[in-house]
Parts: C-alpha cells; sequence; structure tokens
C-alpha cells in the first residue's frame, strides 16, 4: 500500500462513530442580565425614564412663561394646544422684585468664595497629606475622615454663638465660612486620595530638577488632579447653591441666597406666583448650566477615582 493511501485512510472516520459536538458552556444569569442591558430596549427604557425625570423641569419653565391668571385656570399643558399663552412678562416681574435679584446676588456671593476655598484648601491639604511627611500625618488624617460623619445639625447652635461673639453672625462671611468648615473634610479625603495614586517617580524626577513644594503642587499635582478637582468643584457648587438650612439659621433679610426667598415668598403663593415660577425656574437653571459645563471633567473624575 502506497503512503498516500496509508494517509488517506488515516484520516477516515471510522464508521458508525460519531464526531465529538462541542458543548457551549451554560452562560450565568448575569451574563445573560449584562447581555440584555447592553441592548437597544434597555436604551428606550432609560430614555423614557429621563423624559419622565425632566418632566417637572419643563413644567416648571413653561409655567414660567404663563400669566397668573392661565396658571390659576389650567395646568402648564395647555401651551402645547394654546402657544399664545407664553410671555417673558414673569421674568420683567422678576427682574423688579429687588428681593429676589439682591438673593440671586447673594447667592453668588455666597456660593463662589466657598467653592472656590474647599477646592484651594483640600487640594493643598490634600497633597499634605498624601506626600508630605510632618509629625503625626496619619492620625490628623484619620480626624479628618471622622469629620465627615459629623451632621450639620450638631454643629448649628456652637457655631451660631460662636459667629455671634464675633459679629459675624447674619453676615454672608458668617455662611460662607461655615460652608468652607463643612466641606473641606471631604474635599480633603477625595483629593488626598487621589493625589495619593499619582507615581512617585514623576515626583522625583521633578524634584531633581529643583522643583520646590509647591512648584511640584502647581505644575504636576495640580494638571494630574484636574478630573478630581472639577468633580469636588461641582459638588461643593452644587450643594451651596441649594443649600436653605444653613442660610435659613445665619443669614438675615439682607445675606439670603434665593432659596430662602423663594421659602419667603411660598407663604404668599397665590399672590406672587409670577415671581415664584421665574424665580425657582433661574435658581434651578444655574446649577445644571455649570454641571453641564464641566460634564466631561466631572465624568473623567469620578470615573479616575472608581479605577483607582
Amino acid at each position: 500500500m502506497s503512503a498516500d493511501a496509508t494517509a488517506g485512510s488515516a484520516v477516515e472516520p471510522v464508521r458508525g462513530e460519531e464526531r465529538p459536538v462541542a458543548v457551549r458552556p451554560r452562560r450565568r444569569l448575569g451574563a445573560r442580565l449584562a447581555e440584555l442591558a447592553g441592548g437597544g430596549v434597555v436604551r428606550v427604557v432609560l430614555l423614557v425614564v429621563g423624559l419622565f425625570w425632566l418632566l417637572p423641569t419643563v413644567g416648571l419653565l413653561l409655567s414660567s412663561l404663563r400669566t397668573p391668571a392661565d396658571i390659576s385656570a389650567s395646568g402648564w399643558w395647555k401651551v402645547f394646544t394654546s402657544p399664545s399663552q407664553l410671555t417673558v412678562t414673569n421674568y420683567r416681574s422678576l427682574l423688579d422684585n429687588h428681593a429676589i435679584t439682591d438673593s440671586l446676588v447673594n447667592t453668588a456671593l455666597i456660593t463662589v468664595p466657598a467653592t472656590l476655598l474647599v477646592v484651594v484648601i483640600g487640594a493643598l491639604a490634600g497633597y499634605a497629606f498624601a506626600w508630605m511627611d510632618f509629625p503625626g500625618r496619619d492620625w490628623w488624617f484619620i480626624a479628618v475622615v471622622a469629620m465627615l460623619v459629623v451632621p450639620v445639625q450638631v454643629a448649628l447652635i456652637p457655631v451660631a454663638k460662636l459667629f455671634g461673639d464675633i459679629g459675624i453672625f447674619g453676615d454672608i462671611s458668617g455662611v460662607v465660612l461655615f460652608h468652607t468648615a463643612f466641606g473641606l473634610p471631604f474635599a480633603i479625603f477625595l483629593l488626598r486620595n487621589f493625589f495619593a495614586e499619582i507615581p512617585r517617580e514623576l515626583l522625583e524626577a521633578a524634584r531633581l530638577d529643583g522643583a520646590g513644594e509647591l512648584r511640584l503642587f502647581a505644575r504636576v499635582v495640580l494638571p494630574l488632579g484636574g478630573p478630581a478637582i472639577a468633580s469636588l468643584g461641582i459638588f461643593q457648587f452644587l450643594w451651596v447653591w441649594n443649600d436653605m438650612l444653613v442660610a435659613l439659621i445665619f443669614a438675615d433679610s439682607g445675606s439670603q441666597p434665593i432659596t430662602v426667598a423663594l421659602q419667603q415668598q411660598v407663604r404668599q403663593f397665590g399672590n406672587n406666583i409670577d415671581i415664584l415660577a421665574p424665580g425657582a425656574f433661574v435658581s434651578m437653571i444655574v446649577p445644571l448650566v455649570v454641571f453641564f459645563a464641566f460634564q466631561r471633567q466631572f465624568v473623567s473624575g469620578v470615573m479616575a477615582g472608581a479605577v483607582k
């Protein structure tokens, strides 16, 4: 028998013998649910949920563009059948209301400094806790972390008494200091953990080039920590802008923010709906604009923190 015949007979399957069939491993329930979650059906469901989530915002916007008589007569959805109801008269009345406009200015004077102070001090302290050696560093950091569990309500009365003794109770500076003090523990904790993940070799190389601590912080650490700092800034800005409890206690009539001004307007809801609706929408739209303006940095910071 030739070699070709022998080779050919070697590869021929034996009659009556079944070839083995590859058995696919049974997929787990979690894997099947994960695949289903990435499908188009779930995306459509999430889109519908998102639209329902935005429904109150759309209703508030349309209500702010209607006259008080139209608001009392029918719901905001009536605009879709009667677009002639839309008007900017309410916003003109809002600009003529000095209580609301002054409160918007006060809100900016409170929110911007409280956010900048928390970001700057938190970044400096976070870098110190991450890369600088000083006596009791770990114990000080544990004390900072312990402050995260202290509720704001516990400090209201003691801090109010302290502010009264030093003469800043009812002033904008008192509100800013309170927000800064209670925003720093979270800021230091967040930025310290983020800065600690920076490669040590990178910092050592900068020190070998003659960079001091401040230059190292400004030229190396801050650019690398930009996403985390942006996330912290957004969190602090939203918290301070939307706060009403601290402002109710520490701000007087001349320093009250928009949240307190709107709360006082609610007491006369039937008489000033033309002021309340546009004021509430302006108070809500500013944080949304800030969030969407820094959305990319916010997502980058959250994802980086999740990976690290």
